[in-house]
């Protein structure tokens, strides 16, 4: 029974782990595109 539990809880604890690891690249990924990128002078 303890096992299952501990068991789910290291499976969403990865997944967290791994959501915020990938919410953080995006958000660095835009902000280099955002300060590598001309800007729009029209």
């Amino acid at each position: 029974m303890w096992k299952k539990v501990l068991v789910v809880v290291a499976v969403v604890g990865a997944a967290a782990y791994v959501a915020k690891r990938v919410k953080t690249a995006s958000e660095e990924r835009a902000l280099w595109h955002e300060a590598t990128t001309a800007p729009d002078l029209r």
